[in-house]
């Protein structure tokens, strides 16, 4: 995690002279009326911190240029500087990469005009993968297969290239750093080489928005030496999709049911899948 001044504490983080007056303002993160991408936590009617928004990889501080304000401080969970920012003439915003390296938890933006505490507001800064859906080519030809596989369709529909869309419903950005197919389709990978993701390491998913994740495994390619697959007979199973992810170290699985029907053939072959 890349912070301005790791070793300063939080004492010296919030600068405060014994005795001044400390406007506090608390709040969480949540989706509002924010831009696109973004979370904000509004502040108190008329206060100097005004908004504080999630946009992508950045934490962004909106605040009011009347109280004299010339620095903002923000505060990490465990109670140490993450950086502080300078405020220009005329600005009312300051914003902090925080990256997908971050610890998540509550953060504090400390207002300070000279040695003066002005406000804070603190809002938790907390990533929430789900797993929405998985596809296959045959079934979503209209997402951008080639631009991920290239451009040989017989190649995708033979290799049986699959997806996994993920959401990320929480505060904070997230980046997906593993993805694994496990039980019934034609080519589980326990342990996969890599991120088990196609020619990437990890896929990043600001808060409030969706990814897709290809995989590299090809899992649902002809049936198996178990017979899992397609059949002329048809079978029928169910799977688990795992996720793991950087920032909260978690891992997230959700299982579906799937069913083949119509070929021996994967390029003829009909997969049906649902959530369970």
């Amino acid at each position: 995690m890349t912070q301005d001044n790791p070793h300063l504490s939080r004492r010296t983080a919030l600068r405060t002279v014994a005795g001044a007056a400390l406007t506090s303002v608390a709040g969480c993160l949540n989706n509002g009326d924010s831009p696109s991408g973004a979370n904000s936590t509004p502040s108190d009617e008329g206060g100097i911190i005004q908004q504080i928004t999630v946009e992508g990889t950045e934490l962004v501080i909106e605040y009011s240029s009347e109280g004299g304000v010339d620095q903002i401080n923000l505060v990490q969970p465990n109670g140490e500087l993450f950086g502080q920012r300078e405020t220009a003439a005329g600005s009312e915003q300051v914003s902090f990469e925080i990256g997908t390296s971050y610890d998540p938890g509550e953060y504090t933006a400390v207002v300070l005009s000279g040695e003066e505490t002005l406000a804070e507001s603190s809002s938790v800064i907390q990533p929430e993968i789900r797993i929405q859906e998985v596809g296959l080519y045959r079934n979503d030809p209209e997402k951008p297969w080639d631009e991920v596989y290239g451009d040989t369709e017989t190649d995708r529909r033979k290799n049986g290239e699959a997806y996994v869309t993920a959401e990320n419903t929480g505060s904070g950005p997230e980046a997906i750093v593993e993805l694994i197919f496990s039980g019934d389709v034609p080519n589980p990978v326990e342990d996969p080489r890599s991120s088990g993701m196609y020619e990437t390491e990890q896929v990043e998913i600001p808060p409030g928005e969706t990814a897709d994740l290809f995989s590299s495994s090809f899992p649902f390619g002809s049936e198996s030496e178990e017979g899992m697959g397609c059949t002329s007979d048809g079978n029928s199973g169910q799977f688990t999709v795992t996720v793991r992810t950087q920032v909260g170290g978690d891992q997230v699985s959700k299982s579906f049911d799937v069913q083949y029907s119509g070929s021996t053939e994967m390029s003829d072959c009909e997969v049906s899948i649902t959530e369970v």
